[in-house]
């Protein structure tokens, strides 16, 4: 029996188990080697530049974001702690995110914020991630509220790294799609009352729209991976008279 279900929830102050499962598969990823043009291998979230997608467990891309105060800082704060603009919003669902994958730039490792050529490269190698993930998601859309900053700086992609951040375990819990479906219906609704309670932009709205294609697209698989039509009941079949 794991140490988990030997704890008393009463005495013990720890998070539940599928929060301390992401934290500890987040630091496996966040702790892999890179393999650096150096010759090195630092943990690929040691990087302070650099591009990152999360995927869902459809393997489609769902969120692209930059950083330069670290990839392990930056990620962490969307997937673990809860106040990123993105999760608070209910733009991004940690729950949704099964792989992530960074592409570091190394070349700026020792560069500052005010570093005009990192933070321009930095920009178009977003500029170039977002347009790769939004070609290859099936409804050419993600869940990003804004768009990349705009420039003509146009960069190739550098070497990147890609994991799951999720164990067979929480797979198990997670993958089921009754259980997506709910979860995403949740989200959608928590995002659709934010937007009724605010004055928003259109980046929002855009993700809410966004979102009700996934849900109706995820419905709709499950609905007919159940027999679609066929399998809707007639009204008074099989009843006694």
């Amino acid at each position: 029996m794991t140490d988990f279900f030997r704890r008393d929830p009463d005495a013990v102050n720890f998070p539940p188990f599928e929060t301390e499962d992401l934290r500890r598969n987040l630091a496996t990823f966040l702790d892999s080697p890179f393999d650096d043009p150096s010759g090195t291998r630092p943990f690929v979230g040691n990087y302070r530049w650099g591009v990152y997608a999360f995927f869902d467990y459809d393997g489609e891309p769902i969120y692209v974001g930059q950083t330069n105060e670290r990839l392990r800082t930056r990620i962490r704060r969307h997937l673990t702690n809860q106040r990123t603009d993105a999760v608070a919003m209910s733009v991004l669902d940690p729950f949704e995110v099964f792989e992530i994958e960074v592409w570091p730039l190394p070349q700026f490792q020792e560069s500052n914020r005010a570093d005009l050529a990192a933070r321009q490269h930095l920009d178009a190698l977003e500029r170039l991630i977002t347009e790769r993930a939004v070609a290859d998601s099936q409804f050419k859309a993600i869940l990003n509220e804004k768009d990349p900053p705009p420039g003509d700086l146009a960069v190739e992609s550098p070497p990147s790294f890609r994991g799951r951040i999720v164990s067979e375990r929480v797979h198990e819990l997670r993958s089921h799609p009754d259980f997506r479906i709910a979860r995403r219906s949740l989200i959608l609704s928590r995002l659709a009352q934010v937007i009724s309670e605010r004055k928003v932009q259109g980046g929002l709205r855009r993700v809410l729209l966004t979102q009700a294609k996934r849900l109706q697209w995820l419905s709709a698989r499950r609905y007919e991976a159940l027999g679609g039509a066929a399998s809707v009941p007639v009204e008074g079949e099989g009843e006694e008279t």
